[in-house]
């Protein structure tokens, strides 16, 4: 079995594979401060809620947006595991060609969002991750990474309202029944549900336009099934994108590495 993991700023995504079928997901909060042991922990007690043999893990795949816990992961790893995780960073095969201008700028969990939307849908596509920033990635026809654009994510806008403003409150990410709200509370949850679909249609419709083709739209990340209820321009919805991703591109790094060993 394979163990994918995708560190955020503000959620873990955690599967495990047994072949291509994914066998189980779990999700919880970054916190920067735990320890490995702590992860080995909340590691071993999802398997054994999952009847799942730690021991039948043999493989792991990584990528990270947070620096600091690829260490934490890796000693986790080798010290619940006994294996060394792959880690999706520059200089690792992926199958698609990156046409930006710096590879190694690019968000090592849009790469992976990128592999398995190309795989599973093909092209072109754009892949929006709803996550703590909100990522446009689009892809070619032919599965290269043309690039992209990031935007301030749903709960970063919604707490900058909350935070900025003297009297409105923090309120619940709810769809409201309709645009013009007849309260502070209706009409915040208005303008940040149907504002961020404005925003989200808006740049389909310019990417659409810039590449002269029709787009499939992929949404992945945590307010991936409010947003897209509210907007007809997303077609698909994977929570399990980027663990996809990892195994595939797992695959690609452990068939190379053998024929390299076999050369």
């Amino acid at each position: 079995m394979l163990l994918a993991i995708d560190i955020g700023n503000s959620s873990i995504a955690i599967g495990i594979f047994d072949g291509e079928k994914l066998k189980a997901t779990w999700r919880l909060a970054t916190r920067i401060q735990r320890e490995a042991d702590e992860y080995g922990a909340l590691l071993v007690a999802f398997l054994k809620q999952k009847k799942l043999p730690i021991s039948r893990i043999t493989g792991g795949a990584t990528c990270s947006v947070v620096p600091p816990l690829i260490p934490v992961f890796q000693e986790m790893c080798r010290k619940y595991l006994n294996i060394l995780p792959l880690i999706v960073e520059a200089g690792v095969k992926t199958g698609i060609r990156l046409y930006v201008d710096n590879p190694r700028e690019l968000g090592p969990d849009r790469v992976v969002n990128a592999v398995a939307a190309h795989h599973l849908y093909g092209g072109p596509a754009i892949v929006i991750d709803f996550g703590t920033a909100t990522t446009f990635d689009v892809i070619s026809e032919e599965g290269d990474y043309l690039g992209g654009a990031i935007s301030p994510g749903v709960t970063i806008s919604t707490e900058a309202l909350f935070s900025y403003t003297a009297m409105l409150p923090r309120v619940e990410l709810v769809r409201p029944k309709q645009v013009i709200g007849k309260n502070t509370i209706s009409a915040m949850q208005s303008g940040i549900i149907f504002g961020y679909i404005g925003l989200v249609e808006g740049m389909i419709n310019r990417i659409e336009q810039e590449l002269g083709s029709k787009m499939k739209v992929i949404a992945t990340g945590g307010y991936a099934h409010l947003l897209a209820e509210a907007t007809s321009r997303i077609e698909i919805i994977n929570p399990d994108l980027s663990l996809i991703g990892l195994r595939l591109i797992y695959e690609i790094n452990k068939v190379e590495g053998r024929k390299e060993h076999h050369a």
